[in-house]
C-alpha cells in the first residue's frame, strides 16, 4: 500500500497526466488503484469518466476531494485501496498541503525554465514543514513537458539551479513534450494504450513508473 502525491505550486506542469499515466501502469501490474483528484478543475475525474464511458480496462477508480479532512480521508481510503495516487492542483492549498502529511512519496513536476525553478523555493519550505510531522516523506522534482529537441539547453540549466534545495531532489530522468500524452488523455487512456504507440513516450513513462515503485 502506498499514496503517492503528485503535484506543485506550479500550475501547466503536466500534473494530471502523469498522474493518470502512472494510475493506468499501476492498474495493468494487477494493483486495484483509486486516483484522488483534489484540483477544481477535475481533470484526472474526467480522464477516469471517459475511460469508464469506452469500457478501457483496467478500470482505474477517480473521486474528487476537498477541504482540512483531507489527510484523514486519504488514510481512510488507504485502508480500502492498494495504491492512492493524489492529483494535486497546482498552487499552495490545503489539499497539496494536507496530501504532503500522509503522502509516502510526493513527485512535483516542473518545465525547464527559470520561472518554475522560482515556485520551488515556496515548495522546498512546504515539504520541510511536512516532513516535521511526517518523517518518512521523500519529495522528488521531475522535468517534465521538456523541449523534444537536443539543442535546447534548458534541461541543463534547471539542473543546476536545483541543486540549492534541501528537501527536493531532482530525478534524472527527462519527460518530453509530446503528442502522445495529450492525445491519451484526451481518450481517456495512457500512452501505452494508444493504438498507435509512441515509443519515446512510453519508454519516459515506464521509466518513472519503475522509479516510483522501485
Amino acid at each position: 500500500m502506498s499514496i503517492i502525491l503528485i503535484g506543485g505550486e506550479k500550475g501547466g506542469t503536466g500534473k494530471t497526466t502523469l498522474a493518470v499515466n502512472i494510475a493506468a501502469a499501476r492498474a495493468r501490474d494487477g494493483h486495484d488503484v483509486l486516483v484522488v483528484d483534489t484540483d477544481p478543475q477535475g481533470s484526472a475525474s474526467y480522464w477516469a469518466a471517459a475511460r469508464e464511458e469506452a469500457g478501457i480496462e483496467p478500470r482505474v477508480a477517480s473521486i474528487q476531494k476537498f477541504g482540512k479532512t483531507l489527510a484523514n480521508e486519504l488514510k481512510d481510503l488507504s485502508k480500502r485501496y492498494e495504491e492512492i495516487i493524489v492529483d494535486a492542483g497546482g498552487r499552495d492549498s490545503i489539499e497539496l498541503r494536507s496530501g504532503l502529511v500522509v503522502a509516502d512519496k510526493a513527485y512535483v513536476p516542473i518545465q525547464a525554465s527559470q520561472f518554475d525553478v522560482w515556485t520551488l523555493d515556496q515548495m522546498d519550505k512546504l515539504v520541510s514543514q511536512a516532513q516535521s510531522l511526517n518523517t518518512g516523506l521523500k519529495v522528488y522534482v521531475v522535468i517534465n513537458r521538456a523541449s523534444p529537441n537536443p539543442v535546447v539547453e534548458e534541461t541543463k540549466e534547471a539542473r543546476e539551479l536545483l541543486e540549492e534545495f534541501e528537501n527536493l531532489e531532482l530525478l534524472s530522468l527527462v519527460i518530453r513534450d509530446r503528442i502522445a500524452y495529450r492525445k491519451a488523455v484526451r481518450e481517456g487512456m495512457a500512452v501505452s494504450e494508444l493504438p498507435r504507440r509512441d515509443s519515446k513516450a512510453c519508454a519516459e513513462i515506464d521509466l518513472l513508473y519503475r522509479e516510483i515503485y522501485r
